[in-house]
């Protein structure tokens, strides 16, 4: 690994363990602008409380949201019968991305039947303060934001975040 790399991934991990700090002293934004939900009816934080809520900002030509979405997917099948909800927020990089259809076709080839938020507008990503892909948040019961990961990895430490979340009251 080159050097460059090296540096880009130490930054990101700072910036990912000072969000983390960070977490948790912040209700979760509600969802805003969305123009489509796709695999469930609108959400809201409201809707949401007394569930664990994971928040993944993802746009489906991101290589680096390609490789977690397996993750998630497997986090979805794994807890949602224990009172994880996870939400995906698609935010778009770039046009053909803002497209339903191309979308719905990513759902698909990544078996993603957990809720989808289509935010073209960007209004739930400005809520949320965000400025990554791929870009995950987990709140608690009571709505409060208790993890924040910027990036690919961290899988075991997010799983046993989500585990300890889902066993508090």
């Amino acid at each position: 690994m080159d050097r460059r790399k090296l540096l880009v991934l130490g930054l990101l991990g700072s910036v990912s363990l000072w969000a983390q700090a960070e977490a948790g002293t912040k209700p979760m934004p509600e969802f805003q602008g969305i123009s489509t939900w796709l695999n469930s009816k609108p959400l809201t934080v409201d809707s949401l409380r007394g569930k664990v809520v994971a928040v993944q900002f993802w746009t489906l030509g991101c290589i680096n949201c390609q490789r977690t979405l397996p993750t998630i997917v497997k986090l979805n099948r794994n807890y949602a019968a224990q009172g994880l909800v996870i939400v995906g927020v698609h935010t778009p990089e770039f046009p053909y991305e803002r497209d339903l259809n191309n979308i719905k076709s990513a759902l698909k080839r990544y078996e993603i039947t957990y809720p989808v938020a289509v935010d073209n507008g960007f209004k739930t990503w400005r809520a949320y303060n965000n400025e990554y892909w791929p870009h995950l948040f987990v709140a608690d019961r009571q709505g409060q934001i208790r993890y924040d990961h910027i990036g690919e990895g961290a899988y075991d430490e997010t799983d046993q975040k989500i585990r300890q979340l889902l066993a508090q009251a």
